[in-house]
């Protein structure tokens, strides 16, 4: 069954082709006028995830002030609890947009420089020397993504890790037991090695764990009631939607919820809610998280494909109507969220449904932005 309700929020802070350079920010031009949102589209996507075996996925879009919030089927198969669009999520790589602006606010602070590279923070870390901070933020550093290694099988490498916690160190030893995939600097390479790196970035700048970044750079200052990183705790406080792992043959749901993360970490561990990520994605691009500068170096674009570029922690999607919308996708066994706003975060998207390793599910979520961003 799919519920709606729309009402006012309370108010929001103020093979492909790949480039051998970063594109240059496009040019500042006014906000194109939004068609409204097409809830009757968003609904059929919402009951069609349902039908290709998600238990439940839910969509919130907050539009200056207004919010709409539609869900279908259950956060829980047990007890049979609806889901909604104020349930608790795991919101996968969206972490890495939250890692990002903290990089950026140091290097506002003078703390850190974008074209250092990277081992003059980390002494020794990295291979080549050449590898920068923008490379790690940018996806174009050539580090070996260690999720290829742990998760070659998806339900044997995801019960390997369930419960482990890892360091850093480790991590990056998955990676770097693997050679560079390309110059750095060369392509677009998505690696969740990148944002580890980030990870130890952070803490060696701010001598504080990621945990306390996040919480005193952004979650306190924008208010972010249900964003927690909990790592390496296996479990989600408060109200949740609990995550059903597709098995890899017979359609089995495996019941991932409780799971460390700690594969993750900074690239992905992050706990938060649909009113949360929308509030912070409309807060970074009103220029509420960085200065003005440093948001000018986070939407410099590497082309992913046809549709896709790559910032600083953030993509870029150009949506079948000509409007573009910025954020990141998530992905943690489980768990798929979609988080996406318009250029000026005037209309802000968070999509989620609690299963993985199913790619007609996400194609088909991936619909929720087209119906959201162009009606």
């Amino acid at each position: 069954m799919v519920s709606s309700t729309v009402g006012v929020s309370a108010a929001t802070l103020g093979a492909v082709v790949l480039s051998l350079l970063t594109v240059p920010a496009q040019a500042a031009a006014p906000a194109a006028a939004l068609a409204p949102p097409d809830s009757a589209a968003l609904r059929k996507v919402l009951r069609t995830a349902l039908s290709q075996g998600a238990p439940g996925a839910f969509a919130r879009i907050d539009d200056n002030g207004t919010a709409l919030r539609l869900s279908a089927g259950v956060a829980d198969r047990r007890t049979g609890r609806a889901i909604a669009t104020g349930d608790r999520i795991r919101i996968g790589s969206v972490t890495k947009t939250f890692s990002a602006v903290v990089l950026l606010q140091l290097v506002d602070e003078g703390r850190i420089k974008l074209d250092t590279p990277v081992n003059t923070y980390l002494p020794g870390l990295l291979p080549d020397k050449r590898i920068t901070v923008r490379h790690v933020l940018s996806h174009r550093s050539g580090l070996y993504d260690y999720a290829g290694t742990l998760f070659a099988r998806a339900v044997p490498g995801f019960e390997n890790v369930r419960n482990r916690v890892f360091t850093y160190r480790q991590l990056m030893d998955l990676s770097l037991a693997q050679p560079l995939t390309n110059k750095p600097g060369a392509v677009y390479a998505y690696s969740n090695t990148n944002f580890i790196v980030a990870g130890m970035l952070i803490e060696r700048i701010t001598e504080k764990s990621v945990a306390t970044a996040y919480r005193n750079r952004i979650i306190k200052p924008l208010k972010l009631a249900d964003t927690h990183y909990v790592h390496p705790r296996n479990t989600i406080p408060g109200t949740y939607s609990r995550g059903y792992m597709t098995a890899d043959s017979a359609g089995r749901k495996i019941d991932s919820t409780r799971q460390t993360v700690s594969w993750a970490q900074s690239a992905g561990a992050l706990v938060s809610s649909a009113k949360d990520v929308n509030k912070f994605l409309t807060a970074l691009m009103k220029g509420k998280l960085t200065s003005s500068a440093q948001l000018k170096q986070m939407l410099r674009w590497t082309p992913v494909n046809s549709t896709q570029a790559y910032g600083l922690g953030l993509r870029r999607r150009d949506l079948s109507c000509g409007i573009s919308v910025y954020g990141h996708t998530g992905t943690v066994q489980g768990y798929y969220t979609w988080a996406f706003t318009s250029k000026d975060g005037g209309r802000s998207l968070t999509s989620f449904a609690n299963t993985s390793n199913n790619d007609t599910v996400y194609a088909t979520m991936n619909r929720t932005l087209e119906s959201a961003f162009c009606g």
